[in-house]
């Protein structure tokens, strides 16, 4: 009868201590450095937005320089031709035009044209008086003359512009190699059609003055025949 308290009591602390257990049982996924508590679930979670923002700072400055990549690529296709050969080419030109208004005797107008060949290459003035067909032929053969002079000038301006274009030629096909940019390279590929135009131009004024003086040789040789009859005619009296 006495033992029985003393099981009552350790009864007692059994309970207790079952009671108190279930407290250190499942303790969070924490620790403790010094006061500060480590999550690692928040740890990775910081870790994976700092390595997003990183990324994104990466796009951003990929993106400036793609811009600037592309400003300076514009900024190269908008930059000018440092060479321009117009002035040259117009010079040429002009000396050319210059050398076909110094025509001599007949000048490259029609109207010149129409009243010369009334004057002394047909109608009445094959049938003038011996006087009148005399000087009508030296006009005539003056008019050959100089028209032929004429047409050595321009062939000889043309030969001289031929260093010039070679020249012009050589420095716009090296601008055009070393062109920076498209505006560049198109302003080189116009200048050198205007360099093919000029080209066009002279040769098209050497086969004009070379046209010029055939057609009035030509002219004054129909004027001989037709005078040539009328001497006949009046040689042997015919009406």
């Amino acid at each position: 009868m006495k033992l029985l308290p003393v099981r009552r009591v350790i009864l007692a602390g059994v309970l207790a201590s079952a009671a108190v257990a279930p407290m250190f049982v499942a303790a969070p996924a924490q620790a403790q450095f010094g006061g500060i508590v480590y999550d690692p679930t928040n740890y990775a979670s910081n870790v994976l937005q700092a390595a997003r923002a990183l990324q994104q700072i990466n796009n951003q400055i990929t993106q400036i320089q793609n811009q600037a990549t592309s400003l300076i690529n514009e900024a190269r296709n908008l930059a000018s031709l440092p060479l321009s050969t117009v002035d040259t080419l117009q010079q040429q030109v002009r000396q050319t035009q210059q050398l076909l208004g110094e025509a001599q005797r007949i000048a490259y107008n029609v109207q010149d044209i129409q009243q010369a060949f009334n004057g002394r290459y047909k109608g009445a003035n094959l049938t003038g008086t011996n006087a009148q067909m005399v000087a009508n032929a030296n006009a005539r053969w003056e008019d050959s003359v100089g028209a032929f002079e004429d047409a050595l000038k321009v062939q000889a301006g043309v030969v001289g512009n031929i260093d010039g274009a070679r020249a012009t030629m050589n420095s716009l096909v090296s601008a055009s190699q070393s062109a920076t940019g498209a505006l560049q390279a198109a302003q080189a590929g116009n200048q050198l059609l205007a360099l093919q135009s000029q080209q066009l131009a002279d040769l098209t004024a050497a086969v004009a003055a070379q046209g010029r003086a055939q057609a009035l040789d030509a002219a004054r040789q129909a004027a001989i025949e037709a005078e040539g009859r009328e001497r006949f005619r009046r040689f042997f009296g015919r009406d």
